[in-house]
């Protein structure tokens, strides 16, 4: 847990709260806080199997999966490939589009660009295209006076992708595929008072989660399905989030697929669990579940 991206802090949250929670189902636990000896620590732990709650860059990213493979220890979620693959906004795009799931149009462009003038007409998002959590995501409205000016802290490179209007929504997978019984648990709407940033997802009061969404058959039913495609397509493993805007206005052709996260927040009241606990499954039985899913070659 914890880790050095910019998400360490929610890391921190989520891993302390799997802990207890596998502390609770019987398992032994030794936390590490992920840093440049986390190798040697590894080794010296010889642990028979990694709860990964890192998140965003070198815990997501297939960085420490690859570790973990070479080291040959049995990790929780998704391999080295598809941790790449999903945390690389648009690599998981240009996938997503050719398995026909339904995505906005985007661009890379370097920061200096996209400060410089609009390279794209707006409304749209910019955001780093290798992190997670919102962070350091700015919408340009319709009437903006000009170009974003980004934080220093941001990417060379970022992506520019079309505003995608309406409702956020998301759907939690498990498994490991179609041959192994994947599925996806249920939607989750997200209702918050502005953007769903960073401060929305996790201050107090920042959203509020209804579950399960309150919308047409047909739309509940397309998540499901584009969430489970979408972990298919990426090749992912234990749990996935999948993440869509609606545009109730639109009816179907409203859905858009946002991104998909390989290590989405897990404390008792963050999205993928409390979709587990609505499917009957406890947030112990979940952390349980993931540690009896591990395995190598992921």
């Amino acid at each position: 847990m914890g880790g050095p991206s910019a998400e360490r802090e929610v890391s921190l949250s989520s891993g302390r709260e799997c802990a207890a929670a596998l502390r609770g189902e019987g398992f032994n636990v030794v936390t590490l806080d992920a840093g440049v000896d986390l190798p040697a620590r590894l080794a010296e732990e010889r642990p028979d199997v990694v709860f990964n709650a890192l998140h965003g860059r070198w815990g997501e990213d297939g960085c420490v999966q690859g570790l973990l493979e070479w080291l040959r220890i049995p990790y929780t979620h998704s391999g080295v490939l598809a941790s790449a693959m999903a945390m690389d906004k648009e690599r998981s795009k240009d996938a997503f589009r050719k398995a026909g799931l339904p995505v906005v149009a985007s661009l890379l462009a370097q920061a200096r660009h996209v400060q410089a003038s609009h390279v794209m007409d707006p409304p749209y998002v910019v955001k780093p295209y290798n992190e997670g959590s919102s962070v350091g995501v700015y919408l340009v409205h319709e009437a903006a006076n000009g170009p974003p000016q980004l934080s220093a802290d941001m990417p060379e490179w970022v992506m520019v992708e079309r505003f995608a209007p309406g409702r956020e929504l998301t759907t939690t997978v498990m498994g490991a595929g179609a041959e192994y019984d994947a599925r996806a648990l249920t939607v989750t709407d997200i209702v918050t008072d502005g953007w769903y940033d960073y401060d929305a997802k996790y201050k107090p009061g920042g959203s509020r989660h209804v579950v399960p969404a309150v919308i047409p058959r047909e739309i509940h039913s397309a998540c499901l399905d584009f969430a489970l495609r979408a972990h298919e397509v990426l090749g992912c493993r234990g749990v996935s989030r999948t993440d869509f805007r609606w545009d109730e206005t639109r009816g179907l052709d409203g859905l858009i697929l946002l991104e998909t996260n390989t290590q989405p927040g897990m404390t008792p009241t963050s999205l993928a669990p409390e979709q587990a606990a609505h499917c009957g499954i406890t947030f112990g039985e979940l952390c349980a579940w993931m540690v009896e899913d591990a395995s190598c070659d992921r």
